[in-house]
């Protein structure tokens, strides 16, 4: 696996986002009728189509639906195909145990990755068989430690749970339950740029107090935005891309398989 460049202060870094992609040990497996591990393939080959040069790509999470060390296997042997170092984060549906077997000999889940003029921040916000999140006091204190040990750095935080209302009343409960001790942290250092996260499986783009709050769209099944109970949006599956500037500013920018046709079956295994 490549290691992390060793760009210069001044140069752009360019990350890329795969996100809740769900993946089963068996090459049928399916979420809601979605063959998960083709619907990534296929986010895979438009981010080779689409970017010449990727400096970091970062799975935020869901890497699995069953927990199975084949899936992780899978997921890395795939996400592989993208010439770039890369950093994992759990989700709920995630075995962090299992996931770190697969990520074995490798900088997979270190979780804190200088580059270029930036710092990114990776924590875990996962809680052993519980859906919603929580950020324990070690994370909080990883995060205090890695911002305070490079104020001159632009930041960029990451975990799986949204911290923030995205207007989904089916997902309010299911979201990262003390937001309020992350934005304690996080509104100590003016260096915060943005708050990137996974788990809702649809574009966010906010702002809190000047920093960017972004969440992306997942490699397979949608969420519909703003709705009162679970339902599946028409939308393809898709990535994120973010460019981190020199100066702190960053562009971003979501982009989604053309052409994918799915029928959603709520009958079969749910989310």
């Amino acid at each position: 696996m490549p290691s992390v460049s060793t760009l210069n202060a001044s140069d752009p870094v360019l990350l890329v986002q795969l996100s809740d992609s769900h993946l089963f040990a068996e090459a049928d497996g399916t979420l809601l009728g979605m063959n998960t591990r083709d619907s990534l393939q296929q986010v895979i080959e438009l981010v080779l189509a689409q970017q010449s040069r990727i400096d970091l790509v970062i799975a935020s999470g869901d890497l699995s639906q069953d927990g199975t060390l084949e899936s992780y296997q899978q997921f890395r042997q795939m996400s592989g195909q993208i010439d770039a170092p890369a950093r994992w984060i759990p989700g709920n549906h995630d075995e962090p145990h299992i996931m770190a077997q697969a990520a074995v000999q490798s900088s997979l889940l270190e979780p804190v990755v200088d580059i270029g003029n930036w710092r990114i921040t990776l924590l875990d916000s996962a809680v052993p068989g519980s859906v919603p999140g929580y950020l324990q006091d070690e994370q909080l204190q990883l995060l205090a430690r890695a911002l305070s040990e490079a104020p001159q750095r632009h930041h960029l935080v990451c975990f799986h749970h949204h911290p923030v209302s995205i207007g989904c009343a089916w997902m309010e409960p299911i979201s990262l339950r003390n937001p309020e001790a992350l934005f304690a942290v996080l509104d100590r250092f003016t260096q915060v740029r943005a708050v990137l996260w996974g788990h809702v499986h649809q574009e966010i783009d906010q702002l809190r107090n000047g920093v960017r709050l972004l969440a992306s769209p997942s490699t397979c099944i949608q969420f519909e935005p703003r709705s009162e109970d679970f339902k599946v949006d028409t939308l393809a599956p898709g990535y994120r891309w973010l460019r981190l500037l020199p100066d702190g500013g960053l562009e971003t920018g979501v982009e989604r398989v053309t052409g994918f046709e799915f029928q959603v079956d709520y009958g079969s295994n749910g989310y």
